[in-house]
């Protein structure tokens, strides 16, 4: 499969319009120079709807498309849960974290811990989130967009996976997160019509001309199993998604972890004008995720019947892609190509975030706004090299790229959900008892998986969490209060109030969530 001419116009066009479009919204105005809150905050001034599509812009990319429509084509819609779970953490998150993040002006996740906790906490968590961002996150993007390049294009794998670096890194190496989140509604507006096209077409070729739904109706005739959204334990993906403790146990830990205490994920609605503006845009990036595995997963269900023979899963939305005609074809690797470089570039200046503010800043307190600013830069530049080095060693081998990240990160998410929720609502919670936890979760998952190989790595994060959440509580409550004046955290005047939209909106998002489980059951 190769591009016409009509279609590399196309995606050239789109490479050209988001770069000058990311380059106009970050100008800055005559005589002023960008502060550190300008280049890392978007200078707290980011709208509802720049929030809520740059909250689905950093997480829906290669991984998501490549890996979620993979996860389809081998399990079926089951893996849409990480989604439509998604949607109601997103709730949580903007209920009850965003007020007490907001209230204290926090910029950072590790800021957050530090002036919870202390220093030992923030430090070793600071370095976990740079280490995950570059050798998981970035490396992950960075593969398997290369592997859609690579197949769309005949590009070598390596050299496209080098230019889809290379190209986030310039699109926000000027404006920071300002031209990243103010460009995002751009690109998730064509990653969800390029999303819905391959679906509608796909459906259409099963459908055999008698439309989508007739397509719909086939594939769900004939691939029940495809459908089911609760695994029974003869499942051969029960391992991966076990049944109801899906929806019961260890997926709200990850959810909750990525969703609630992620620095390239919250830092979007940390940059609010203010928290009601922030809620609103955790809403419209709830309703976005209940539509996203239209997107993602069922492109790679239709592959099942389209294209039985895939040697590898991550294989099956590249090849729904050559279904498309010419034109439509430049459109959805367009969108592709968006998805990469938005979700790129939002976690490459999250650690320039971390690393200039959690370490650099700190070190060097004397640091004007400039330099702070050029040692972001800086620190982008060389997270992406790392990544573009290290994507084919770390996930070479891998079949299921999405299913790897989840694993490896379930390592340490007990760990993080329970020193944020103990730091947020508890606070006889202390330093001892936050780095136990964090430490605990490591060493507690590596002894489970190796003494249970068998048990689900959902169930494993669950029971982790648990046990996490025990040994924190047991070591706070054994050793000594914080001192006066350390916990620098204000929860007593916080106002966790919502407003009437956001109560709406949320009914509404759990009532399209308990249909949904209904009709898939």
């Amino acid at each position: 499969m190769t591009l016409s001419t009509l279609d590399t116009a196309i995606v050239l066009a789109y490479l050209a319009g988001i770069f000058v479009l990311a380059q106009w919204v970050s100008r800055e105005k005559a005589g002023h120079s960008k502060s550190a809150e300008d280049y890392f905050l978007a200078g707290k001034s980011l709208p509802w709807w720049a929030i809520g599509a740059s909250l689905i812009a950093a997480n829906i990319s290669a991984e998501q498309i490549i890996g979620m429509s993979g996860s389809g084509f081998a399990i079926g819609l089951a893996i849409a849960s990480y989604e439509w779970m998604a949607a109601a953490t997103l709730l949580i998150v903007g209920k009850w974290f965003l007020p007490v993040f907001l209230r204290n002006g926090i910029y950072t996740m590790p800021q957050f811990l530090e002036q919870r906790y202390g220093t030992r906490i923030r430090t070793l968590m600071a370095v976990f989130w740079l280490g995950l961002y570059v050798f998981v996150n970035l490396t992950s993007i960075l593969w398997l967009g290369s592997i859609a390049v690579h197949q769309v294009t005949g590009m070598d794998q390596m050299l496209a996976l080098a230019l889809l670096g290379l190209f986030a890194l310039a699109y926000q190496l000027y404006g920071g997160l300002k031209a990243v989140a103010l460009t995002d509604i751009v690109q998730v507006t064509l990653l969800v019509l390029g999303g819905l096209l391959v679906t509608g077409i796909t459906l259409g070729q099963i459908g055999g001309g008698e439309g989508v739904l007739a397509g719909a109706t086939r594939l769900w005739n004939e691939h029940p199993g495809h459908f089911e959204m609760i695994l029974h334990p003869d499942n051969p993906f029960y391992k991966d998604l076990p049944g109801i403790s899906v929806l019961i146990g260890g997926m709200w830990v990850m959810n909750v972890s990525y969703w609630g205490f992620n620095q390239y994920i919250i830092q979007r609605a940390l940059a609010a004008k203010d928290l009601r503006e922030a809620q609103k845009g955790v809403v419209f990036a709830a309703f976005l995720k209940l539509l996203m595995p239209l997107v993602v997963v069922v492109p790679g269900i239709a592959a099942v019947m389209l294209a039985p023979g895939l040697a590898r899963p991550d294989e099956a939305y590249p090849t729904m892609m050559r279904l498309l005609p010419t034109g439509v074809l430049g459109l959805v690797f367009a969108a592709l190509v968006a998805a990469i470089v938005a979700s790129l570039a939002s976690k490459i200046n999250s650690v320039a975030t971390i690393f200039t503010l959690d370490f650099y800043a700190k070190a060097r307190r004397e640091a004007g706004q400039a330099r702070l600013v050029r040692v972001g830069r800086i620190a982008a530049a060389v997270s992406v090299v790392a990544a573009i080095l290290a994507a084919r060693p770390l996930l070479g081998s891998f079949d299921q790229a999405f299913q790897y990240i989840q694993e490896y990160t379930g390592f340490f998410t007990p760990g993080i959900v329970v020193i944020f929720v103990l730091g947020l609502f508890w606070k006889r919670a202390n330093e001892a008892g936050a780095l136990a936890a964090a430490i605990g979760s490591f060493v507690l998952s590596v002894a489970l998986k190796l003494a249970w190989p068998s048990l689900p790595f959902i169930d494993r994060v669950g029971l982790v969490f648990l046990l996490a959440l025990a040994l924190a509580v047991g070591v706070s409550l054994a050793t000594p209060r914080q001192a006066a004046g350390s916990d620098l955290i204000r929860t007593d005047d916080v106002d966790y109030s919502t407003s009437a939209g956001f109560n709406a909106g949320a009914v509404g998002v759990v009532a399209i969530l308990v249909a949904l489980y209904a009709l898939f059951w």
